[in-house]
């Protein structure tokens, strides 16, 4: 079962040195002008302008999660960047990218 092939959802894997792994339809279709399906084994912060890179490189060397909300050709997204591991020990990074409403509703429950 690939789920994950069609997901809605724009979800990205690297290993801990940046080398893209995975991809789904939905990210190579984002970064198509960047490549597409073609950007699976090339570096991650080559594909990042300076201050980019050095977040990213920062984010990996430290393996925390960066978690923030774009928009960009009126669309709103939430961005989601998090270290994965495999067997307990690091492995890299996942980006998911998430389509999300301007009118998003917030429940706070208890």
């Amino acid at each position: 079962m690939n789920w994950l092939k069609e997901f809605p959802a724009a979800v990205t894997v690297c290993d801990k040195d940046g080398i893209v792994l995975e991809m789904n339809d939905k990210a190579a279709k984002t970064f198509e002008s960047d490549g597409g399906y073609g950007l699976i084994g090339a570096n991650l912060l080559e594909c990042h302008p300076q201050a980019a890179r050095e977040k990213l490189e920062a984010m990996m060397k430290n393996r925390s999660k960066n978690v923030y909300t774009i928009e960009k050709n009126g669309v709103r997204k939430l961005i989601y960047q998090s270290p994965w591991y495999q067997s307990g020990k690091y492995a890299g990074f996942v980006e998911l990218s998430l389509e999300i409403p301007f009118d998003l509703p917030h429940f706070v429950r208890s």
